[in-house]
């Protein structure tokens, strides 16, 4: 019983205090509607972004492999940057660069159209 709870209500056996979540709460975030944009990209845009990753790789493959790492196989960044023998921080930055580069790339390409 007291277990049904914990998990029902968001109790803690311990002392019986309420967690920071409250029932209320809970029933009125599952009857509101999310206000939430569907983001979606076409299937052309989707192919030059995978384009452009796959030129960045030829170009410079740390930086096109961080990209994916970070944005595709969702790792941490202090992973990614464990996996290089790298800093976080330097991670951050070649994924910054290499964001920027395939920005650039994507721009190119509707400049061209």
């Amino acid at each position: 019983m007291h277990r049904v709870l914990q998990l029902r209500w968001g109790l803690r056996i311990k002392g019986w205090r309420r967690s920071s979540r409250r029932p209320m709460l809970a029933v009125m975030r599952d009857v509101m509607p999310a206000v939430t944009k569907p983001y979606s990209i076409t299937d052309e845009l989707a192919g030059a972004v995978d384009a452009a990753l796959a030129r960045l790789c030829k170009r410079d493959q740390q930086m096109g492999d961080i990209i994916w790492l970070y944005y595709g196989a969702k790792w941490p960044m202090a992973r990614v940057g464990k996996h290089y023998g790298i800093s976080e921080g330097k991670a951050r930055e070649l994924a910054r660069a290499g964001t920027a580069w395939i920005d650039c790339y994507l721009s190119r390409i509707q400049e061209a159209c």
